[in-house]
């Protein structure tokens, strides 16, 4: 393949999937001799991206103003004085400004044009822009039968499934005989000590990660005298404090303060897998993936969620003992119950891989390419 330019737009780059998707394909294009450029407000994630080697152009792209609109030129002068081949748009509000700035380019001197739909956005107008590619990555099988689903008239041949990946390196499998993690844990987080499992629920502080149903299964299991500890990483964060009241209030009238540890994000999550004995995944709103499902397995350890959405379909795939119909809060207690007494056996291969997608994404680009 010719030595392309890609240009991937995308909000910002703070933190989450989008994010973390956004720089393994940078990396990947750098890798092959490529010319990778993204286009962002910026974040903390920037200087990563640079040490890749792929270029970054700070644009606010994501902010829901009129002012936004300003952008479209830049964009497209960006477009003609790079000799951009293939624009990569990743989010709704990014993706409308690159699709007009395309449209002011002479048709013979436009670039190519891709989409990746990496959530399940509210079907409309304005999310219709996320199917309008000459290819869209779709990032799970939940997301393409969605995309049919609201917007019939796509081609499914324009369709592309590629699954997010886990690096296998970052996540390594670590056995469940090795108590090191969770020692290191304890004498950070005295609370989690002792001799009980450890559940572990990574997630932002919000709601819709389903923490509440963790509390409630806590409880559950230690009013069967299970004397399990739960650890919420990345509940904690600013502009949360209302929230963390919320779940504190309710450990205390569940009984469960104790056992329990709410705190800020940690950049040390494959450790985390590693000191848990089950992995929660209960976010009431279906999730387009689940990252959390095979980064888990791929430590070694086994995963408890709703069997709904990207989480649903990976557990059926891998692991379909962790699979509870959604808001069973009865039988998710007893499933704990069992995969804490027998632990599972996880697959000794996790297909979904960061190198399976990065080369499927690098495919699509060659086929846009020809």
């Amino acid at each position: 393949m010719r030595r392309l330019t890609v240009v991937q737009l995308l909000p910002a780059l703070q933190s989450g999937g989008v994010e973390r998707s956004t720089l393994e394909v940078a990396a990947a294009l750098v890798a092959k001799g490529h010319r990778a450029i993204v286009v962002s407000a910026g974040g903390r994630l920037v200087p990563a991206l640079l040490d890749s080697g792929a270029e970054h152009l700070t644009l606010d792209i994501g902010r829901k103003s009129l002012l936004t609109l300003r952008h479209v030129s830049s964009l497209r002068r960006l477009f003609a004085e790079t000799g951009t081949d293939i624009v990569h748009a990743r989010s709704r509000l990014p993706a409308w400004l690159g699709w007009h700035a395309l449209r002011g380019l002479p048709a013979g001197q436009r670039p190519r044009w891709l989409t990746t739909m990496h959530g399940l956005n509210s079907p409309g107008r304005y999310s219709a822009i996320m199917a309008s590619g000459e290819r869209v990555i779709c990032v799970s099988q939940t997301v393409r039968d969605y995309l049919l689903a609201h917007y019939p008239k796509t081609d499914p041949a324009r369709l592309r499934l590629i699954p997010r990946g886990v690096d296998i390196a970052q996540f390594p499998h670590v056995a469940r005989t090795d108590r090191r993690p969770r020692l290191a844990l304890a004498a950070q987080h005295p609370v989690l000590g002792g001799d009980g499992p450890l559940l572990l629920l990574p997630g932002r502080g919000t709601r819709l990660k389903g923490h509440a149903h963790a509390l409630r299964l806590l409880a559950a299991l230690r009013a069967d005298g299970i004397a399990a500890r739960l650890w919420m990483p990345g509940a904690r964060e600013p502009g949360r404090e209302a929230y963390v009241r919320e779940l504190k209030q309710l450990a205390q009238e569940l009984d469960v303060a104790d056992a329990l540890a709410i705190t800020e994000p940690t950049a040390r999550i494959a450790q985390a897998y590693a000191a848990s004995d089950l992995v929660l995944q209960l976010s009431d709103k279906p999730e387009a993936f689940g990252r959390t499902v095979l980064e888990a397995l791929s430590v070694g350890r086994p995963v408890l969620g709703w069997n709904h959405g990207g989480v649903g379909e990976l557990l059926a795939q891998l692991q379909p003992s962790g699979a509870v119909a959604t808001g069973d809060a009865a039988l998710l207690a007893q499933r704990a119950a069992q995969l804490l007494q027998s632990p599972p056996v996880l697959p000794a291969r996790i297909p979904f891989t960061l190198q399976a997608m990065q080369r499927a994404t690098l495919d699509v680009y060659a086929e846009l390419a020809r």
